[in-house]
């Protein structure tokens, strides 16, 4: 609970309004009693708010929170909507305006992982400031947590998700919840931090979660945490390595770093990578240049034969980025099968940078 406090103490010193939010089916409660005591010292506005007031039956479980002396109170209910609006009317003439300049072209990277790794302690170090709530209980972070970061003048938005189990292991309710709001926050993400445990070693789930940053289309990095646990053992990376490579057969191009999330080193070394990998998801190949880089590929290992003919007259084209999409049109696509496109995407990345990234090749009639 200490924790939670602290947490709270930097939320209401960070904040321009408050909502005090408590349970109206419960009532008054002395931890309500306590938070009340807490925002008496603070000058700024304060909006009570009473949640699961769902009926106009429940109106009279309010009259308990009058004895806080805090008022105008706002009954509400946030899962039908009820007495949402008029709090959020009491509430915008006080929101501070939008910055001004770009926003949308901050890049976002969610940091992803199972329950426990250091996904928390990792966005903590690189604040330099405990604002994520860190604990050895698995499953702290409820929510997807959004933290603007400035590293050497440039500004990232990092999003800190619940630990994704398996599903099986996945609680009803909360932590169900959780889940969800991490897996949208990758589906929202540039980019994934997938932190692995360097003591453990990598898990079936770990393979499932790179699967759904590479099903989502986000460029992706490998962070070993906890790799100062290692330290003593030489076999140690080599090991690791290997189990990388077997493991994560399906995603060779994403780079792997090794270190501990609670050492700003470690940290800040993540940056370098992370910008390549941002450029390499962003990046465009103009069509003329792309077409002599797909001449070379296909003299060195020509298209697949049909009936006794090669297919010919082919071209390629990048109709996308963020990852890089490219469609590769010829006479008969059905003959260009999931081993050659492999080979192109391979030669691709053998004449461009696209280390982070994924890249998507589809093949199309003319």
């Amino acid at each position: 609970f200490s924790l939670i406090r602290e947490q709270s103490r930097r939320a209401i010193a960070e904040a321009d309004s408050l909502i005090f939010l408590m349970d109206g089916r419960e009532g008054l409660t002395p931890m309500d009693q306590e938070i009340a005591d807490l925002l008496r010292g603070v000058n700024k506005p304060v909006f009570v708010a009473i949640n699961k007031i769902d009926t106009p039956k429940s109106d009279p479980l309010i009259s308990d929170f009058y004895a806080l002396g805090m008022e105008p109170l706002y009954p509400l209910s946030a899962e039908h909507g009820a007495g949402v609006a008029e709090l959020l009317d009491a509430l915008y003439p006080l929101l501070p305006a939008a910055p001004e300049g770009p926003t949308a072209d901050i890049p976002k990277v969610t940091v992803v992982g199972r329950p426990n790794v250091g996904k928390s302690t990792f966005i903590n170090t690189l604040l330099g400031e405990p604002r994520l709530v860190v604990s050895e209980a698995p499953g702290t972070t409820r929510d997807a947590i959004d933290t603007l970061v400035r590293y050497k003048k440039a500004a990232y938005l990092f999003i800190d998700t619940a630990g994704i189990r398996r599903r099986g292991r996945i609680d009803p309710g909360v932590e169900r919840y959780s889940v969800a709001r991490a897996m949208r926050a990758l589906g929202r993400a540039d980019l994934a931090v997938l932190i692995l445990d360097g003591v453990e070693g990598v898990t079936e789930q770990d393979t499932k979660i790179a699967g759904l940053a590479l099903r989502g289309g986000r460029a992706c990095v490998l962070l070993v945490n906890k790799w100062d646990l290692r330290a003593d053992d030489p076999d140690a990376k080599a090991k690791y390595e290997a189990e990388l490579r077997r493991r994560f057969a399906f995603l060779p191009w994403a780079p792997v770093l090794y270190g501990s999330a609670l050492e700003f080193k470690t940290v800040s070394g993540v940056f370098p990578v992370i910008n390549r990998a941002l450029k390499a998801f962003a990046h465009r190949v103009p069509t003329a240049q792309l077409n002599r880089i797909f001449q070379d590929a296909i003299a060195a290992n020509p298209l697949p034969i049909r009936k006794g003919k090669p297919v010919k007259s082919a071209y390629i084209t990048q109709v996308a980025a963020k990852p890089p999409t490219f469609v590769l049109f010829c006479k008969h696509p059905e003959e260009i099968g999931a081993p050659y496109l492999r080979y192109l995407e391979n030669y691709l990345r053998e004449q461009f940078d696209f280390a982070g990234t994924p890249i998507r090749i589809f093949a199309k009639a003319k």
